[in-house]
């Protein structure tokens, strides 16, 4: 085989001009001598380089790269043959196929899985077992394992990882799967694979792999464009060079397309096709010839790619070392997959690499690799890479190895990576996931490389920017700053790595090291303390905003890393003191300068005094970013939390720290965020708003709102309550508010602040309520951690119902992304399904209610009050009181137990006192009412906190809280108010304070609760609680009374409003007596009509007929309609003013049974005859909007001139194309691109002519038609003219019976037709218009009779509106249509159509009876008909007749069709006696069996033939129903108007046939025995039959979009093999499936752009005009998103049919939750394919959303 392939390869040789030498040396060539030569060499290295020297650069790289399939096949060949072969041979030591098969049969199956995974192909990664994110597993081991059955996560690879089944250290539980479980563990870990080869080929393995893979190294890091390494220098050195041309990330595909065409003079596609290939492999030579040559190429890419940025990179090259670098690539490929067949080998392969060289430091080959790898190309890059995950990352020995060397140059390969440009996927940095997530080695090389002190230098080093004090700044950067910031980042992935997982246990190195990398660490926050400081702007607005978001990106970036440092901390009691200690001291450091400077000053309250810093937040400068403190705030909860503070306090500096010092920055930074809500930052711009909704943000507040909370709560705890709380009114700039001698002294103020002031108090209030309420972090309160996230969601889902992914949002994920849901969700929630839209909901249960704290420290101000709103309204709904107390608080711990002393303290009550005197006294505004109700609330909390002390107490004195007992206590002396809880009492009742009555009561309920309990000795402390209640519930009691007797009056108060409306009505009725007289006979006799017609419906149900002379048309109905523009009402005539129906026609392929055929060329087709496939139709459909014709013209004038004067200003797309015709409906914004006119009912029936039979109307017919070709013809005037029928003239002109305006608007849709169905200019001479015009009628009763039958819906009386509106106005409009053409024209379509349905006895020129629809037929036969019709002047109109003859004919041409392509069955079932109608189809069968032979199988049942019979024209009996119904405006039979049984006579009677339609046949047999013989004699028709072409068999099968896999991730993993169709097996960015037909596209990408219609288009477009006539639905499947595409301007993205277990789509695979089908969904974007409404979807969608209009969808 191989000598024949090179025998081709030599012909291809002898055929080039310049011909090869290699032919020669194919034909002499023997790799197993060249083997066995190199085996006797002294200096195997000498002869291998020899060898390639000279074949090398006679092999590749000859020329031009073409790329041409023949030219690669030959260097393909030549490379195996002359290059790898002997190399084969040498290691194997015989022939390699049988050698390397031994290989793999000795080779024990690896326990590890190490697939590496392509580009969007489908990983798994299990929520519960994984031990971390970034464990992943194949689809195949993912099936095959325990996990299947877990909460996993799904998501597509980027490529380059691989699958790690079978590492234990990734896997809490279940590492391995079915496939991977290892047998006999201990004996094949312990056993080195090497040892099981021969010791022989262990020796040539080892000399082989160490030539090639320094040859390969040599080349790949190689910087001469001329000369190459000694030993490898070609026997002759030519002129032939390459300009190479490089990739970098900086220019666009635009850009190097451009230069392309212009530096080396190549078409648009042949510089796409560079380009296609630069940006995959790195390198594509882009000119080939002597050096000059190739120079000039260069200088000229340089010149035009300097302009912007720097210049494309470009290198002139000398032939052969583009080959030898080639070849290196290839060998490189050949080692990784030799070593795929032996472990032994791959151990050798990584001990060649690994070896130390001469040079000591660095010096292996892989240290070589690494750290050239930024001057690589991208192809190089890769295939390197891809060999180091097959063979180090494999060896688990050798994988800690490398690890050492990779972390010991982790500094210089990190700033390499942050230089150079490509992406990090392309930069061995990126196999740092591969090393530092396995956490033994993680921790191994802590230990030996202190790699966490390193990756966090590396870190801080690279970011240089300072200010004065060192802290990082970064204001106004420049591009390339900001570029380097972000590749800098991906440092913090590697330390989140490293830190993932905290150790199970820890030696005293690792205490060590990890300590020192936190030192690192605090090093670094240091240089974030007090980074961004800002000022507030007095007077004039900032001029410019400040930088801001680079400190919040890096903010969220160590988010994680503060959480994960904080968790290691937690797991060992030394070095939770160890960071602690160095915490605290670093703070120190970041405290030195706050308390130099100014005198302190001096405040006193409440009989308390203290100093304090002299500071303004208002006028000073203050920083959001406090991580030092934060961190410590950190440390200081764990030390409680995990008890180390009680079990060692002499270990900790405890005693160092200064409260005051503690919670001044953290104080600073809270009273910031509440002077910008009280709206006294407004001039400093928006950077300051974003970073105060960031600090409060999920993603950030963990490390920064919480922490500071926590740390105020740290200082609190640890000074006197009443100190606190002056620092804290202090800070907030409100000390002066609440120590003046009279607090009512503020209304007298003309305070112009009074407003912002306001703010501040309730601010700070709600300051006080977080510090003492917020308890739920274990280790502030006694909770668990499950707790904490149990208490976010009940807040979350108290506003209302959520979903799943606001849920998560809503919560902080982990370092593992977990937020912790999954586990409490079901307790507090119960989930409610979505429907066909919407998302599936969980909704609070009411038990939880009761948890609910309106003061929740995480609420926003709008979720605050919209939950309030929610809690009250449902409090109201079960008949509670509207009071929302606060809930009872867990316990705190004990290092934070002294918080609720603030609960009770001195200052808090003055200021209590306060606030509720201003709400006694309401005069001007110096209070809120929020600001009562924050008082109120802790006042509440008191209360109950006092309650919870004395209900676990053993007695009375040990209950230190007695805060029932201060508020009865008056106020000091200066201001001499009452006490709290007599000002409360006076409140009780104040009328302005309706909303808080309920509050109020509730808490003076909770002080005589409390006063009783105190009352009772402990011993009957049990019953005194139960009194209580009993006390509490008499006045609830009470309250219920005053609600009752509160909701009576307002019922009086309603009934009475309703008695005068009604008797102002009545007053209004008696004076317009007449006109209501009128309008009330009118009601009565539509409705006595309504209520009769049904009977009368059934007695003629029998006499119900649509078509024929018998057809009852409904009495002469008239029409009014009403203009949506101008609501003038009109009534529909003949000769009145137009009336039109905004419309959309559009092409389609919805019916088709054949997709694949390529579409009609519009030019030369004759749409005459309809194919049965029904390829593409015209589908028309409307809003049902009715407007006067000339309403519309003005209305569409003036779109199109909005339309010009829009393109002059910005050439935006819009929703619709006005070049086209298209406009939006002026009521309903639906898309439409034309009108059709509305025409009168169909007259009655003329019944005083007598109907002619089959037999005689064909005579008159054909005579009529005779007359009209003889005229057409216009013979010589001595041929005879044909006898014309009594009363038919010839030459007659019939006047046209519509008015000008409607003759107008019948053309409009006509021409609006024949351009949309042919895709042609408008052409009015084009005898085909008319034709078009009825093609879309019968095309759209056939849609819509399918879509009927596939929803089980009745024929009759189950459309919408608008679809009943666009029928009928369709039908009556193709049946005028003839009166806009030529007579001529028409009359030429009739005698054609006829011509087939009764041949003449010689004609085979028409289409043969298999190639025509009927019902098609039908309806151009009978609406040309009518053209024949006008010419008879004898007064009679055999219209009728006609059009039940021609049904007759068609039914039974339909009849053959249907017997000619019967499939017979298997069995039948045999009945004893035949019916009629089974005797009538066989006889007709064995009729047609003579006369086409033995192309009909034999059937013998003749029950199995009329079954077939009749459920194959079914659907054209159902079609010509509606068709007639619409025509005639016959009213339908009451069977059809249900799904009942009697459908099928009901359909037969209406259409006046017989139910045995064969009786057609048989009545008439001398007349149709000869034409159906005639149908049956076509030539074509024996053809077909004998398998000359497509049968269509009836009933045509029902088109749906194709079936989809259940899961998901199916469709992922098909779409990873998928290959982009045109550029060489490189795998596709966007795979995008098509839900029509199923076919996979290379989306989005330059590759696969075609032409069409002379503008390039992406596949999926250039798609949509070969599937779906200019429709497509396409499944994006790597961002699970539908694609709705219409035309080439026109697409919208539409929710998937995928949804997770929650019910909620997830587009672009965000979340990763497993995806299933929703078959519901599934079949509404099935439906609405159908319904041809696609367009009408995405005209909806770019109007609702503009930005939907500035895609290219085209691209696509």
């Amino acid at each position: 085989m191989l000598f024949q392939q090179l025998e081709g390869a030599k012909m291809a040789e002898s055929e080039r001009e310049a011909p090869s030498v290699l032919s020669a040396d194919f034909m002499n060539f023997s790799p197993k001598d060249s083997a066995s030569r190199w085996l006797e060499a002294p200096d195997l290295q000498q002869e291998v380089y020899g060898h390639l020297a000279h074949y090398v650069p006679r092999i590749l790289c000859q020329g031009p790269h073409s790329g041409g399939g023949r030219e690669q096949q030959r260097e393909e060949l030549a490379t195996q043959l002359l290059l790898l072969a002997p190399l084969e041979w040498f290691l194997l030591g015989g022939e390699p196929a049988s050698g390397l098969a031994m290989l793999q049969q000795n080779n024990r199956s690896p326990p590890l899985c190490g697939r590496v995974f392509k580009v969007g192909e489908p990983t798994y990664s299990c929520r519960e077992c994984a031990a971390d994110p970034t464990c992943v597993l194949c689809m195949q081991c993912f099936l095959a394992s325990v996990h299947k059955q877990h909460r996993y996560r799904m998501t597509t690879s980027g490529g380059g990882g691989f699958c790690d089944c079978g590492d234990t250290e990734a896997w809490k539980t279940g590492p391995y799967c079915q496939n991977h479980t290892p047998a006999e563990r201990s004996r094949q870990a312990e056993e080195d694979p090497v040892s099981l080869l021969p010791p022989d080929l262990v020796a040539r393995s080892s000399r082989i792999f160490s030539i090639i893979l320094r040859y390969a190294v040599d080349l790949l890091t190689w910087d001469q464009e001329d000369q190459l390494p000694a030993g490898l220098e070609p026997p002759e050195h030519g002129d032939t060079y390459y300009c190479m041309l490089f990739n970098d990330e900086v220019h666009t595909y635009e850009q190097v397309i451009y230069t392309l065409q212009k530096a080396v003079s190549c078409s648009q596609k042949e510089a796409v096709s560079f380009a296609t290939t630069v940006d995959r492999d790195g390198r594509k030579s882009v000119r080939f010839g002597d050096r000059q040559f190739c120079e000039q190429a260069k200088s000229i890419i340089v010149r035009y790619t300097s302009r912007q940025s720097k210049p494309l990179r470009v290198q002139v090259m000398h032939s052969s070392v583009v080959a030898h670098q080639c070849f290196s690539l290839k060998a490189l490929s050949w080692l990784g997959q030799i070593i795929q067949y032996s472990d032994g080998l791959k151990r050798i392969l990584c001990q060649v690499a690994l070896k130390k060289g001469p040079e000591g430091e660095n010096s292996s080959l892989v240290d070589r690799l690494m750290l050239n790898d930024s001057k690589m190309w991208k192809g190089a890059r890769n295939i390197y890479h891809q060999l180091l995950m097959n063979s180090l990352l494999m060896d688990l020995k050798f994988k800690k190895i490398f690890a050492i060397q990779f972390a010991k140059n982790y500094e210089r390969l990190q700033s390499d990576y942050i230089r150079d440009d490509h992406d990090r996927e392309f930069s061995i940095t990126d196999l740092s996931v591969q090393m530092f997530t396995v956490p033994s080695l993680a921790r191994m090389l802590m230990v030996e490389e202190n790699l966490m002190m390193t990756i966090i230098r590396t870190f801080v080093d690279q970011l240089r920017h300072r200010d004065p004090q060192g802290r990082f700044q970064f204001d106004r950067y420049t591009a390339q700053q900001a570029f380097k910031f972000g590749r800098v980042q991906s440092l913090i992935g590697d330390l989140k790595y490293v830190l993932i997982s905290p150790p199970p246990e820890w030696s005293d190195q690792l205490r060590l090291k990890f300590l020192d990398g936190f030192e690192a660490f605090l090093d670094l926050l240091r240089c974030m303390q007090g980074m961004d400081p800002v000022v507030r702007q007095v007077g004039q607005h900032i001029e410019m905003e400040p930088e801001w978001e680079a400190a919040f990106t890096l903010q969220m970036k160590l988010t994680n890393i503060i959480s994960m440092i904080q968790e290691w901390c937690s797991t060992d009691e030394h070095v939770l003191i160890g960071a602690y200690k160095k915490c605290l001291s670093t703070l120190n450091q970041c405290h030195g300068g706050l308390s130099d400077g100014e005198q302190p000053i001096s405040l006193s309250l409440a009989g308390h005094s203290l100093d304090t810093f002299r500071y303004q937040v208002s006028q000073d400068k203050v920083s959001i970013h406090l991580p030092v403190c934060r961190m410590l705030a950190g440390l200081h909860v764990l030390l409680s939390r995990t008890e180390v503070a009680s079990r060692f306090p002499e270990q900790l500096p405890l005693g160092e720290l200064s409260p005051h010092l503690l919670i001044e920055l953290p104080l600073r930074c809270l009273v910031l965020c509440a002077q910008v809500h009280a709206g006294m930052w407004r001039r400093n711009g928006f950077s300051l708003i974003n970073q105060i909704y960031y600090y409060h943000n999920v993603k950030c507040r963990v490390e920064m709102f919480d922490k500071d909370i926590m740390m105020l709560q740290v200082g609190a705890s640890m000074m006197d309550p009443n100190h606190f709380l002056m620092v804290v009114l202090s800070r907030f700039e409100l000390f002066h508010i609440f120590s003046s001698v009279d607090i009512r002294k503020r209304y007298r103020e003309a305070n112009k602040d009074l407003a912002q002031q306001n703010a501040l108090i309730e601010e700070m209030l709600h300051l006080i309520i977080m510090v003492v309420g917020e308890r739920y972090v274990p280790g502030v309160g006694q909770v668990d951690p499950l707790e904490e996230v149990r208490r976010e969601i009940v807040h979350q889902l108290s506003i209302r119902p959520m979903a799943h992914s606001e849920l998560v949002k809503a919560l902080p994920e982990n370092g593992n992304r977990e937020t912790g849901l999954e586990r409490v969700i079901d307790s507090v929630a119960s989930f409610r399904k979505p429907g066909v839209t919407g998302k599936g909901l969980y909704e609070l249960r009411p038990e939880w209610n009761k948890h609910f704290n309106m003061y929740f420290h995480h609420y926003s101000r709008a979720d605050q009050s919209k939950a309030e709103e929610a809690q009250r309204k449902l409090r109201r709904q079960n008949g509670e009181d509207t009071a929302l107390p606060p809930p009872l608080p867990p316990p705190l711990c004990p290092l934070f137990g002294s918080l609720v002393n603030l609960l009770q303290c001195d200052v808090l009550l003055a200021v209590e006192g306060a606030v509720l005197q201003w709400a006694v006294e309401p005069s001007g505004g110096g209070w809120t009412e929020s600001m009562l109700q924050r008082v109120l609330h802790l006042v509440g909390m008191a209360l109950l906190e006092e309650q919870q002390q004395l209900e676990s107490s053993s007695g009375d004195e040990d209950v230190t809280f007695t805060y029932s007992n201060k508020i009865t206590r008056p106020g000091e002396a200066p201001s001499t108010s009452g006490s709290v809880l007599a000002l409360l009492e006076s409140l009780q009742n104040a009328p302005h304070l309706e909303v808080h009555k309920d509050m109020i009561t509730w808490i003076l309920k909770m002080v005589e609760n409390i006063k009783t309990i105190r009352e009772r000795t402990s011993s009957s402390s049990s019953i005194t609680i139960n009194q209580g209640r009993g006390l509490e519930e008499t006045v609830r009691d009470k309250d219920k009374a005053e609600r009752k007797r509160k909701a009576e009056m307002a019922r009086l108060r309603r009934e009475k409003i309703m008695a005068q409306m009604s008797e102002m009505q009545r007053h209004f009725i008696n004076e317009n007596k007449e006109l209501f007289q009128q309008s009330m006979e009118e009601l009565e006799a539509s409705t006595s009509a309504a209520e009769h017609s049904p009977p009368s419906l059934d007695l003629t149900s029998a006499s119900q007929i649509c078509v024929g002379p018998r057809r009852m048309g409904w009495a002469e109905r008239r029409q009014s309609v009403t203009c949506i523009l101008c609501q003038e009402e009109q009534e529909v005539r003949s000769h009145g003013r137009a009336m039109v129906l905004a419309a959309f026609v559009q092409r389609s392929t919805v019916l088709s049974q054949n997709r694949g055929c390529s579409l009609p060329d519009p030019e030369h087709h004759d749409p005459l005859f309809m194919h049965p496939e029904l390829r593409v139709g015209i589908h028309t459909a409307s809003c049902g909007h009715i407007m006067h014709a000339t309403c519309w013209q003005r209305y569409f004038e003036a779109v199109q001139q909005k339309e010009q004067r829009r393109q002059q200003r910005l050439r935006g797309h819009t929703s619709y194309d006005v070049e086209n015709g298209e406009f939006l409906c002026p009521l309903c914004e639906c898309l439409s691109n034309t009108v059709i006119p509305l025409l009168p009912h169909a007259a009655s029936p003329d019944t005083s002519v007598e109907h002619p039979c089959l037999e005689a109307w064909l005579k008159r017919t054909s005579q009529q038609m005779a007359a009209l070709c003889s005229t057409h013809r216009k013979q010589s005037p001595g041929a005879a003219e044909e006898a014309a029928p009594d009363g038919f003239r010839v030459d007659f002109i019939p006047p046209n019976p519509y008015s000008s305006g409607i003759s107008t608007m019948i053309n409009t849709f006509s021409m609006s037709a024949y351009k949309v169905g042919l895709r042609v200019n408008p052409n009015e001479q084009d005898p085909r218009v008319a034709v078009l015009s009825w093609a879309t009628c019968a095309f759209t009763v056939q849609s819509i009779e399918r879509l009927l039958e596939e929803e089980k819906k009745p024929l009759f009386g189950s459309l919408p509106c608008r679809q009943e509106d666009c029928l009928s106005s369709l039908t009556r409009f193709s049946s005028a249509c003839w009166t806009s053409a030529p007579l001529r024209t028409v009359h030429g379509h009739f005698i054609r159509l006829m011509s087939v349905l009764v041949p003449d006895r010689q004609a085979d020129d028409g289409p043969c009876i298999l190639d025509i629809d009927m019902f098609h037929l039908l309806v151009y036969s009978v609406l040309s008909y009518s053209s024949v019709q006008s010419l008879d002047q004898s007064g009679r109109s055999f219209e009728d007749s006609a059009h039940l003859h021609l049904l007759h004919l068609t039914t039974v041409a339909q009849l053959v069709q249907i017997l000619l392509t019967i499939r017979p069955e298997e069995q039948c079932m045999e009945h004893s006696e035949q019916s009629e109608e089974e005797q009538l189809s066989s006889q007709l069968y064995m009729f047609l069996q003579q006369l086409v032979g033995r192309a009909l199988p034999e059937v013998s049942s003749g029950w199995q033939l009329w079954t077939s019979v009749r459920a194959g024209i079914l659907p054209f009996l159902r079609t010509a129903a509606l068709f007639f119904h619409y025509l005639n405006s016959a009213a339908p039979p009451t069977d059809l108007l249900g799904t009942g049984p009697g459908q099928w006579e009901a359909l037969c009677s209406y259409l006046s046939l017989p139910s045995n339609l064969l009786l057609l046949y048989e009545n008439h047999r001398a007349l149709l025995e000869p034409l159906v013989s005639r149908w049956c004699r076509h030539p074509t028709v024996g053809q077909m039959l004998q398998g000359g072409g497509a049968l269509v068999r009836y009933p045509r099968e029902s088109n749906r979009l194709i079936s989809l896999p259940e899961d998901y991730s199916i469709l992922i993993n098909q779409a990873s093999s998928f290959t982009c169709p045109r550029s060489g097996g490189d795998k596709s960015r966007a795979p995008t499936l098509c839900l029509v037909c199923g076919c996979m596209l290379c989306s989005q990408s330059y590759c696969c752009q075609t032409e069409v219609d002379g503008e390039d288009v992406g596949a999926c477009t250039a798609h949509t005009f070969s599937c779906g006539a200019g429709v497509g639905l396409f499944l994006r499947v790597r961002d699970s998103q539908v694609l709705f595409v219409a035309g080439k301007s026109k697409g919208c993205f539409y929710p998937p049919p995928y949804l997770d277990d929650y019910g909620e789509t997830d587009q672009g695979l965000k979340r990763g939750n497993p995806l299933h089908l929703c078959t519901e969904r599934y079949r509404k974007i099935e439906r609405l394919w159908r319904q041809h409404g696609i367009p009408e979807v995405i005209g909806h969608a770019q109007e609702a959303n503009q930005t939907l209009v500035a895609i290219d969808w085209q691209h696509l």
